[in-house]
This record gives C-alpha cells, structure tokens and sequence, in this order.
C-alpha cells in the first residue's frame, strides 16, 4: 500500500477545512501551527518535509488543541528543540503523550508503521519504556471513555481510504510491538 501524504491532505480538507478552517499543508521545514490572518482565511498546519507521519503528528496536535489554543501561532505551546536538559525532555514527554496516543491511532488507521518519538537525539533521552507504557495506556484510555470527535473523524476518513472495512479496537494496539 503506498503511503503519499497528499491523500493525509485531502482527507483532512474532506473532514475540517469547511467546519473548522484549517488545512494541512506540506510545509518546507519545521513543523508548524499557523492561526488564520488578513493574508491566510484558513488555519493552517504544516508538516515537514513532506514526511507522511510528521503529517499525522501534527494532526494529532491540532486534535488535541482547543478553540482557544487554535487561535495561537504553534497552539502556544512551549517548544524546546533537540538537545533538551532531563527536566526539560521530562516536560516535553508529558505534552507528548496524548498526541502520540492519536498519532498512533491514524498510523494503525492508515495501516503506516508507528512508534514513539522522544525528539531529542542531542539531549537527555528520558525513559523510552515508561513513555511508551504512557503512550499505550492513553490509547487505552481514550478506546474507554471514547474518542474525541475530531481525532474519531479523521480515523474513520483514514479507515475509509486505506482500510475500508475495518474498525480499530483495543487489542489491536499492544505494548509488546510498541517501539
């Protein structure tokens, strides 16, 4: 199956460009969070370099931001780049886990390869197993108590197109193959 990032684009705009404005743009360098202004009349996220799973985890931010953090340039989140001290990696981690939990329901969604990223190959690596034990339960959470309806659209359009058919459940996510 191939995996082009134009179809994340197009799937994104079925599912929020008219509803919520935003659209998802193949960004030339870092990732980005762009609020609408006089010159852009949609939101916009830009994933880098054209990069299949920055598309979906860029999403994922956005699933998880707010109205009003969607007003904000990068939702207003602190961002320390790679080479990160243990506390800062430690805070960046706790910001991470519910993105990485809907990231890793649109990789399984589209049927694309996941595994948890602790962005900081310069830096403090933190605790890679404790992260991921985190990043499971959340999806674990998240299949109990239900999936919010902006990350549950996007997985039912990604199903749709790659895995029609299908449905994702709990036991389709295991902690053994988590990477």
């Amino acid at each position: 199956m191939t995996h082009d990032f134009a179809d994340l684009i197009r799937l994104f705009a079925d599912c929020f460009a008219e509803t919520y404005q935003t659209v998802l743009v193949a960004g030339d360098g870092e990732p980005e969070y762009l609020p609408a202004d006089a010159g852009h009349p949609q939101h916009r996220i830009l994933f880098a370099h054209g990069f299949f799973r920055s598309a979906l985890h860029e999403v994922a931010h956005w699933c998880v931001a707010g109205p009003e953090r969607r007003l904000l340039p990068d939702f207003g989140y602190w961002y320390a780049p790679d080479g990160r001290s243990a506390e800062q990696q430690h805070a960046f981690e706790q910001v991470e886990i519910r993105p990485q939990a809907y990231e890793w329901l649109f990789c399984q969604a589209a049927g694309h390869p996941f595994c948890v990223s602790l962005d900081n190959l310069n830096g403090e690596a933190g605790d890679a197993t404790l992260f991921r034990q985190r990043v499971y339960a959340q999806v674990q959470t998240l299949f109990a108590q239900g999936i919010p309806e902006r990350p549950a659209c996007y997985i039912q359009a990604l199903l749709d197109f790659y895995r029609p058919g299908a449905r994702l459940q709990p036991a389709d996510f295991s902690l053994a193959e988590l990477k």
